[in-house]
Parts: C-alpha cells; structure tokens; sequence
C-alpha cells in the first residue's frame, strides 16, 4: 500500500468515525434560532439533540450484525443514504416535532460509519497498524468537537441555521462517493451468519458476560465521558456568547 493510498484511506475511515460528533456539535450554535423559527423553546430544541443520542446509540447494536452478514459496503450505502435524506430532512423541518424525528433519522444513519469505520480497519490493514490507524481515528473524533461549533456558529450568523444541515447534506454526499470510489468491500458477505433476534441477542449476552469486555468499557466510558460533558453542556455556553 502505498502512503498516499494509505492517507487516503486513513481520511475517509476517519470521516466516517466523525460524522456523528461533528453532526451533533456543528448545529449547537444554532439552538436560539432555531428555537426562534420554528417558534418554541430552547428546551424543546434540546430533544432534537436526546434524539439524536438515542438513535446513535440503538443503531450500532443493528449495523454490527449487518455489516457481518452483508459485507461492509451495503449496510454503509444505506445509512449514509438515510443521513442525506435526514439531514436534508432537518434544513426543511417546518416544525420542532419534524426535527427531532429527523435528527433520530441522521443518528440512524450516521452512525453506520462509526461502526464500519472501525470494522474495516481490521479488515484493511495489517494486525500490527491497527493500534496507529485507530490512534489516528480518535485523533480525527477529537478534533471534530473543536472545529465544527466555529463552523456552525459562522454558518448560523451568516446564513442561518438551515444551511447547517444543508452543509451536512453535502458531506455525506462527499463521503458516499468516496466510500464507493475509494474505500475497498473489507471482509465479504457472510450467509451463514445468522439474523434472528434470539441469535444476535445470544451474541451480545456472550460478549457482555466477558469479563475483559468490562475493562475495555470502561476505560473506553472514562475517556468519553469529557467528550459528551461537553457536547451536553456547550448549547448552554454558546448561547451565553
């Protein structure tokens, strides 16, 4: 592999590994004029961003098992797919209820690549750089929190704070094509691997019966934990400037 290809591939995993931090953070700036166009509350605002946290964390327990059982590249059309059509969902959301249902939607879909990302970086590269390329994936998660409130609260006070989610809409189409063009299939599809409910629950019942996977979770939880302090309390902050 050469370095260029390895950037390359490096950037678009990273991308993918971002696109559900830089989604929740780039329209926090946001939160009074949306509160002010769609004619309710800041804290009914905050529940497009409950939302959102519900369906990121509910749709990496069903992308696991698809992208095992369809391959890596399937699953991940379709949840970029349905965060374009979510995302654009929200620039046009003529209510508060519409949005929250919409961010719900982009959570859903976003977080595919969250999930992929990680996937095919064992299936990509070698044993011995997977340590350096998740390093690398976590430097890119880090710094999506710095970049995308600048960006969100230039974009809201410009151009309103429908052209957040119009920029989004535009990312995730960038990011499928590159996903498509660039990113090779990782691991192939597997038809012996079951989805019955009682299968795939009997999966997660062996994994959290693991001690070891305790250790990796909580030292995973003490590391994200400042992360989304942030992002539950900066709407708070921001709107404070």
């Amino acid at each position: 592999m050469t370095s260029k290809r390895y950037f390359l591939l490096v950037l678009i995993l990273g991308t993918l590994s971002a696109i559900g931090p830089f989604s929740i953070d780039m329209y926090l700036p946001g939160f009074p004029g949306i509160a002010a166009s769609l004619n309710t509350t800041v804290a009914n605002v905050s529940l497009s961003l409950s939302s959102f946290f519900i369906g990121i964390s509910a749709g990496q327990l069903v992308y696991g098992p698809l992208l095992d059982r369809f391959g890596r590249k399937k699953p991940l059309y379709f949840g970029l797919t349905l965060y374009l059509a979510a995302s654009l969902g929200c620039a046009i959301a003529g209510s508060i209820e519409s949005l929250i249902i919409f961010r719900f939607l982009q959570a859903l879909g976003g977080c595919a690549g969250m999930v992929a990302a990680r996937a095919l970086v064992r299936d990509i590269f070698p044993v011995e750089e997977n340590a350096r390329v998740f390093s690398l994936l976590m430097l890119v998660i880090g710094v999506s929190p710095m970049i995308a409130p600048t960006v969100g609260g230039y974009v809201t006070d410009n151009f309103g704070w429908h052209y957040i989610f119009l920029i989004l809409t535009a990312m995730g189409l960038l990011i499928l094509t590159a996903v498509h063009f660039t990113l090779p299939e990782g691991r192939q599809p597997d038809g012996t691997f079951s989805l019955r409910p009682s299968q795939i629950m009997k999966n997660y019942v062996e994994v959290l019966v693991n001690p070891q996977f305790y250790t990796y979770v909580l030292t995973g939880s003490l590391a994200g934990a400042g992360l989304y302090a942030y992002i539950s309390g900066s709407p708070y902050v921001f709107m404070e400037l």
